[in-house]
């Protein structure tokens, strides 16, 4: 809903204010120019770019429109998916290799359908949890792993943004090339006798161009640029969070600790307090029905460590 607001904004803003000044939108409507400067950044952005990185480009500007697919319920589960597989891992390896081997499958991971949708963080997790399951690893050197792979994944991440980024810088270039092809056509017409009205119609045409170049610069693509680079943050955000639990917990912290270091990482505009995680799991427990979600007699002690 903002982006659509900003948009609107922008509009309105730009538009409006041309119209108030006394201008006429057809004036401004130049499909050519339009056609021009928007079919070569589109082909730019296929020509400098693999296909994975277009993929990600498009999935980061659907997943803009709803902003809030990182908000507190998101974090909410996060969390308890988190403590719940802390818990099955203090059952045994077994226990928890059948929920991580197919979690789509696994009631655990179904009671949590937003981690479920969200294919980056379900493979880190159940990777790292699978890692920690094949042998014994300290939490320094999980931990360094786990740094080497978010910053694999930052990288990443961040390659559409910065890509849309070039072909906004670029967008007046493109913008000028518009207007250099306009102007040859009115000299061209000069060269054939066109009256000044004519050529001055023209004229105007081509500079619109230039117009409709900075405008998708500086209006439109710089801003979803920045947008997609705020949400590679909060995804990277959510994967370090459970980066600094699996860390704790391998450090051998008890899981509501563990589980309060992941918490301290989340942005803060969406960051629970501990009380409010505390009545999550509280509630977890009470509520469920299988072994590795009922209070376990240590809870308490867990609660005086954290």
């Amino acid at each position: 809903m903002q982006p659509l607001v900003g948009i609107l904004i922008v509009l309105g803003c730009v538009f409006g204010g041309f119209m108030i000044h006394g201008g006429s939108f057809k004036v401004i409507w130049q499909p050519v120019e339009l056609l021009i400067i928007v079919g070569a950044a589109v082909g730019a952005i296929v020509l400098g770019n693999p296909g994975h990185v277009l993929s990600e480009m498009l999935l980061q500007l659907r997943k803009l429109v709803r902003r809030n697919s990182h908000g507190q319920e998101f974090q909410r589960q996060l969390l308890l998916l988190m403590y719940e597989l802390l818990q099955a891992a203090a059952g045994g390896l077994k226990a928890l290799d059948a929920h991580v081997e197919a979690p789509h499958e696994s009631p655990l991971f179904q009671r949590y359908p937003l981690i479920l949708q969200n294919s980056k963080l379900l493979h880190f997790i159940v990777d790292n949890f699978r890692l920690m399951a094949m042998g014994k690893i300290n939490a320094h050197e999980l931990e360094g792993v786990l740094e080497q792979e978010l910053e694999a994944i930052h990288d990443e991440l961040m390659q559409p943004s910065k890509s849309l980024h070039k072909i906004a810088e670029a967008m007046p270039g493109f913008g000028i090339l518009a207007a250099v092809l306009g102007i040859v056509m009115a000299m061209n017409h000069v060269a054939e006798g066109a009256g000044t009205g004519e050529i001055a119609v023209m004229v105007a045409a081509a500079m619109v161009g230039t117009f409709i170049g900075i405008f998708f610069c500086y209006g439109v693509m710089d801003p979803l640029s920045n947008m997609m680079k705020q949400l590679v943050h909060a995804e990277l955000a959510s994967l370090e969070s459970v980066k600094v639990v699996l860390v704790t917990h391998v450090a051998g912290k008890p899981p509501l600790l563990a589980i309060d270091a992941g918490r301290r990482l989340v942005q803060l505009n969406i960051k629970p307090s501990f009380a409010q995680l505390e009545g999550w799991i509280d509630a977890l427990n009470g509520n469920g029905d299988d072994a590795g979600t009922r209070r376990r007699p240590g809870d308490q002690g867990e609660r005086r460590a954290a």
